[in-house]
């Protein structure tokens, strides 16, 4: 899998497994553990007796660092105001034979957010940020488009519900960015999304939104973000080891970076340099005095670091799924709550290329643990958490089975639709109805949804699916706990066919009317969409970047853009596109599994031959191309491309709810 590819992956919190056996270490020396540890009794008490936390973690480690084929890990646990553990496991350089310690330096990524909320909460403590107030006023005069009559507001940016268009539009990882700097305010004037929803409506995972929070701290202290960590967390602190920029002696304690397959690979850099939304770097006995001080309600050795209404705040949820689904917290999210084991926690997840983060914090049994790894792995530090809870927090009554109740085919229609995710427009969601029931289509498959009550439906496995109304009082977002659709709220998008010059009885009418509904491709004018019209190679190629869905993500964009190139003897961007050129293209970003043998008729060049026959053998087909009686199948290679067709291609390419859904 391409590095970026697999780095977006990450961010939906998917991961890669492998089975290969790696080694594991104490503090001080590396030592293999190639089998589990004898299994530990389960504490009904919490993590209280150190070294029962670390034959457990021991145990856990084991397992989970085979199972993933992780390199190296870190764990510190906290409770009743001390440390229990902080240990290394494997190696911060496996080549060098490093191994992890208790000093081992991680990015931390996105865990850093929490970081950015403490620093706006001081802020909102001195008086200095208005928590309710219109965030332009500590933005130095950058200016945020919004026509949406509602003030965006720190408490919108650090519970996740800012209503950007393009929450990711700052973005921006790579190793050319390594040992370079670009100012957070420089950046930020040339990196801003529009406001479109009404702030504080929808949940959407938000980098944008911390980056300009912590730019709002920066402009109310009067002091870059990285002086004002330092001097008002880390150092109040002791984190003697962390930092917001990679200093050359904190990079010489770095663990390497490692890919899927423990595979060495480069650290990539950031822009801007300072990044409140991502980019922090620390270890496991810093982070531990991190979690000691939300532990003892903002205090850490006689000191305020913030209020204890301000950590109450971020230890509270703010945003509901609802009632019985917490999302986030101001800083904190509370995904997988069936792992939570009826507890009440909060936790935050982080990862760069190369390394992935977690914290975990269980305010009212005072404890915590944070753990990093050396791979950008998410489900390692997931599988941790859930053994975790299990081991010292186990489920003490079974969840009651809900009731369900019936909905009408009238009641249906208030739901029924196509749901686009806001955050990855790759994530496409479809709504339709069945005796008494809701059809949820989505890349896991189809699936039953039974309601238990108007807003709160439930699938055959147990993943909860909640729909919210919008001011108007219409369903217009749907939420679902299963992955990758946890990050962000799915919205509603408007079916109804504003052209003109595509009939009703169109056979591709239905593929024009949903590429135009989310945005892929619209028409030559409001009303015309020209569906015999033909298209150049670079207007094709502009559709189908949004086709695939991952063109919000900058750090992408590039590599995406070059790899829809490859395989053509000439791309020519003001030419028009043919159709073998156009499946090529396709090809290249959907990557489709030939299912059956396909052969070609009339004439298509040799380098479009496979691409075609994979498109056709998952039944990526224009209406018009048809399987001829003895199986060959005439794709009309060299014709150009009608827009209507481009439409049905992609559509049919990357919308998995056109073709047949296998389970």
């Amino acid at each position: 899998m391409n590095k970026k590819i697999r780095t977006i992956a990450v961010l939906l919190l998917s991961a890669t497994a492998t089975t290969a056996c790696m080694p594991a270490s104490g503090p001080t020396a590396a030592a293999t553990i190639a089998t589990p540890i004898v299994s530990v009794k389960s504490s009904l008490e919490g993590p209280r007796d150190a070294k029962e936390v670390e034959a457990f973690a021991d145990s856990v480690f084991a397992d989970v660092m085979m199972k993933y084929n992780t390199v190296g890990s870190n764990f510190a646990v906290v409770g009743d105001g001390k440390v229990l553990l902080s240990k290394g496991y494997g190696y911060a350089d496996k080549e060098k034979k490093i191994p992890v310690d208790k000093d081992t330096v991680f990015q931390i990524g996105s865990v850093t957010k929490q970081f950015t909320a403490l620093a706006a909460m001081q802020m909102v403590d001195k008086g200095k940020i208005d928590l309710r107030g219109d965030i332009q006023k500590y933005l130095g005069g950058v200016k945020i488009p919004n026509k949406t009559g509602k003030k965006l507001t720190m408490y919108d940016l650090l519970t996740y519900t800012s209503g950007f268009e393009s929450p990711d539009i700052a973005s921006y990882y790579s190793t050319e960015y390594v040992n370079k700097n670009y100012p957070i305010k420089d950046f930020v004037k040339s990196h801003m999304s529009a406001v479109v929803r009404p702030p504080g409506e929808a949940y959407v995972y938000d980098n944008l939104g911390f980056l300009l929070a912590g730019y709002a701290v920066e402009n109310a202290s009067g002091m870059p973000y990285s002086k004002y960590m330092e001097k008002n967390i880390f150092n109040p602190l002791g984190m003697t080891s962390t930092n917001v920029r990679i200093t050359p002696e904190l990079l010489g304690r770095m663990a390497a970076h490692y890919g899927p397959k423990g595979e060495k690979i480069p650290m990539d850099g950031t822009m801007p340099t300072e990044k409140p939304e991502g980019g922090i770097i620390s270890t496991a006995d810093d982070m531990a005095k991190y979690l000691l001080m939300h532990l003892n309600k903002g205090k850490y050795d006689g000191k305020e670091i913030v209020s204890q209404k301000s950590i109450e705040q971020m230890h509270t949820y703010q945003f509901f799924a609802d009632k019985t689904i917490p999302i986030t917290t101001i800083g904190f999210e509370g995904y997988f709550p069936e792992k939570m084991n009826g507890q009440h926690v909060i936790l935050k997840g982080g990862n760069v290329t190369g390394h992935s983060s977690l914290i975990v914090i269980l305010p009212e049994k005072n404890t915590a643990f944070y753990l990093s790894n050396n791979d950008d792995n998410a489900q390692f530090s997931i599988d941790v958490y859930e053994s975790f809870m299990n081991h010292y927090y186990p489920r003490k009554t079974e969840v009651s089975k809900p009731t369900y109740s019936a909905i009408s085919e009238q009641q249906a229609k208030a739901y029924v639709g196509l749901y686009k995710n806001i955050r990855m427009d790759a994530l496409r969601n479809k709504v339709s109805y069945s005796n008494g029931n809701l059809v949820w289509e989505a890349a896991s498959g189809k699936h039953t949804l039974k309601m238990i009550h108007p807003l709160l439906f439930e699938d055959e496995s147990g993943t909860k699916v909640t729909f919210k109304k919008n001011a108007a009082g219409q369903i217009a977002y749907m939420y679902s706990t299963n992955l990758p659709d946890l990050a962000s709220f799915s919205e509603k998008v408007n079916l109804d066919s504003p052209f003109s010059d595509v009939p009703a009885n169109s056979k591709y009418k239905p593929y024009i009317n949903d590429l135009n509904a989310l945005k892929v491709m619209s028409g030559k004018s409001s009303h015309i969409f020209d569906p015999k019209g033909t298209m150049t190679q670079a207007e094709f190629s502009e559709v189908l970047l949004r086709a695939q869905g991952w063109h919000k993500m900058p750090f992408l964009l590039a590599a995406n853009k070059q790899q829809m190139k490859a395989g053509l003897p000439n791309f020519q961007p003001n030419s028009p596109i043919t159709r073998q050129v156009a499946a090529v293209m396709i090809q290249n970003l959907r990557q489709v599994e030939p299912s059956t043998k396909v052969k070609l008729s009339g004439k298509t060049d040799a380098w479009a031959v496979e691409a075609i026959k994979a498109l056709i053998s998952q039944g990526i087909m224009d209406p018009d191309t048809k399987v001829n009686s003895d199986g060959s199948v005439n794709f009309r290679s060299k014709e150009l491309l009608k827009r209507q067709e481009a439409s049905a291609l992609l559509d049919q390419a990357f919308n998995y709810y056109i073709l047949p859904i296998s389970h």
